[in-house]
Order: C-alpha cells, then structure tokens, then sequence
C-alpha cells in the first residue's frame, strides 16, 4: 500500500489477502460483516482511533507513522468487509447492529481520544484485542469458507499490530505488562 510518501506493507503481514467473494447471500453473515464496517468495535472505529492517533503523536515521527500504517491497513479491513456485506445484499453504510435489532449509525463517540502516549498506545492495544475476539468468536458460527479465509487473514493483521503496538510501547514508554499477544 503506497501513499503519501510512506508505505503500509509493514503494518501487515506479508501473505495475500484471499478474494472477497462471499459464497451466496446470507442475511445474518452480512450483518455480522456490516457490523465490522460500523458498529461500535468496527475497523470505522480502528480507522478513527489511527486517524487521531497520527496527528497527536506527530512530534515522535515513528510512533505517528506506525498509526498511520496501521489505519491505513484497517481501511484495507474496512473495504473488505463492506464488500462482503454488499455482496451480501446490505447496503455498505457506516452503521451497524443496534438494540433490537434495528441498525445504528457509527458515531466518533464510539472512539477514545487520549493525548498521553502511554495510554494512548494502551487504548489502541484495546482496540485490536476487542477485534481480535469479535472475528474469532465470528468463525466459530460462519460458515461461508470464504468470510472465513478473510477474517482469519485480517485476524493475523491485528495480531502484527498488536506486536508493533508493543514495541512502540516499549520503547517509548516502558514496558508493556503483560504482553498484548494474549487475548
């Protein structure tokens, strides 16, 4: 991923993304998917978080390009799953699962903005855990081989992120008690 004089590809892991094609429709896969577009633990959340992270981080050049690679790859998820969603028969909105079953829009109160690095960095580790356990949880009831190929994949990206989280966390701040690997 290429873009504004930076490159994304170390913010994910080097295997290809499967194609996204989802096997037929099914309603309640693709709300699942549209969930991960825009519900509340959402890449649109990820990518917010990522956005504002960058810019308050910008006086530390490595900790403010690592947010911005790592939003960058969350848009890559985002696309992902909207597409899925549509195949699917949802319209690809910035909404998802509300109460009742009635959709919700995505909303930037669903972000945290933390100016401190450490828990900044904390927050953003949250953040990736929280995906983490929603796709895993996700394929144990979906059975469309291909929705799994592309959260396993996107899985193994935010477990990458959760290492150079880590790493940032580390050097900048101290370290980080326990290891964000587990989940």
């Amino acid at each position: 991923m290429e873009g504004y004089g930076y490159s994304a590809d170390e913010y994910c892991v080097p295997e290809p993304y499967p194609p996204v094609q989802a096997v037929g429709k099914n309603r309640r896969y693709a709300e699942a998917m549209l969930d991960n577009v825009g519900g509340s633990n959402s890449e649109m959340s990820a990518v917010a978080v990522y956005v504002y992270d960058h810019l308050a981080t910008a006086e530390l050049s490595e900790v403010a390009d690592a947010f911005r690679g790592i939003g960058a790859v969350e848009m890559r998820h985002l696309e992902i799953f909207g597409t899925l969603a549509r195949q699917m028969g949802e319209d690809p909105r910035l909404w998802g699962s509300g109460q009742g079953g009635r959709k919700s829009w995505w909303s930037p109160g669903y972000s945290q903005y933390v100016q401190r690095l450490g828990p900044l960095i904390r927050g953003a580790v949250k953040v990736e855990k929280a995906a983490i356990r929603k796709y895993k949880a996700q394929l144990r009831w979906i059975a469309d081989p291909n929705i799994q190929e592309n959260l396993r994949r996107i899985i193994a990206d935010e477990e990458h992120h959760l290492k150079i989280l880590a790493r940032l966390y580390d050097t900048h701040v101290g370290r980080m008690e326990p290891y964000p690997g587990s989940v």
